[in-house]
């Protein structure tokens, strides 16, 4: 039997972990700030010739979210996630049926409480719990240091409303069929395509965070939803378009 103060010290750290309500524990306090990272300029497709129209990704327009759920026997302690990118660069070419975009993970926001009702999740983690879950998402499970980006490369198949994608992520790309739904904008200048996708963080070769032995964690399936808006807004390097045409 363990002396009383061992016994306080690992129940301590038990009730530490599950105040977080969340597998992700609280970053440091005294760690600094992270410095701004200017986002470098989308290369070029290779598809993307002189006289092929591209519309351009509206990032205020569009929305990408993945959500997490929780898992292990002390599930119901912790939190379900919504994780959301709202700045994705990248190009559409209606015509060839193509497309191309890509967003940074540390731009990414973590349970904002709007996409948290929206995905029907009814926990409330702390500002703690959601500081402590981007901290460690970023850090210790997606290594965003290393690997700052999420690409996505769409080209249209023979199925209706099927699209082919080679996702990279984590320095892995995988191919899946991308069921999407395309549709014109209200003042017809632009398309929108939304539809969402089941994936596996192991597929990429993202080890799914847990704590007391897996008895709280991250399951690997994750759920990828996206509304993406495209707009012929500038002309862009060799598409042979012009402004506001």
């Amino acid at each position: 039997m363990l002396p009383h103060a061992h016994r306080c010290t690992l129940l301590a750290c038990a009730c530490a972990l599950l105040a977080a309500c969340s597998p992700f524990a609280p970053p440091p306090t005294a760690s600094p700030p992270a410095a701004p990272v200017t986002a470098p300029a989308m290369q070029v497709p290779q598809w993307q010739q002189p006289g092929v129209r591209v519309l351009h990704i509206s990032a205020q327009e569009s929305l990408l979210t993945i959500t997490v759920r929780r898992g292990g026997a002390l599930a119901r302690l912790g939190h379900d996630h919504v994780i959301a990118s709202r700045t994705l660069q990248g190009v559409v070419a209606p015509a060839t049926g193509r497309a191309q975009f890509e967003f940074r993970l540390d731009e990414m926001s973590v349970d904002e409480e709007g996409l948290r009702q929206a995905a029907g999740l009814t926990t409330t983690p702390s500002a703690d719990a959601i500081a402590g879950t981007r901290h460690n998402m970023l850090l210790r499970v997606l290594d965003a240091e290393r690997y700052p980006w999420v690409r996505i490369a769409a080209r249209r198949t023979g199925e209706k409303e099927v699209l082919e994608a080679d996702i990279t992520l984590h320095g892995v790309t995988r191919t899946v069929q991308l069921p999407v739904r395309i549709t014109q904008t209200a003042d017809g200048s632009g398309l929108q395509a939304s539809g969402s996708l089941l994936l596996k963080q192991s597929d990429f070769g993202i080890v799914p965070f847990a704590v007391l032995g897996g008895a709280m964690a991250v399951q690997d399936q994750m759920e990828l939803a996206f509304r993406i808006t495209a707009r012929q807004e500038f002309s862009a390097p060799g598409s042979g378009a012009s402004p506001g045409r």
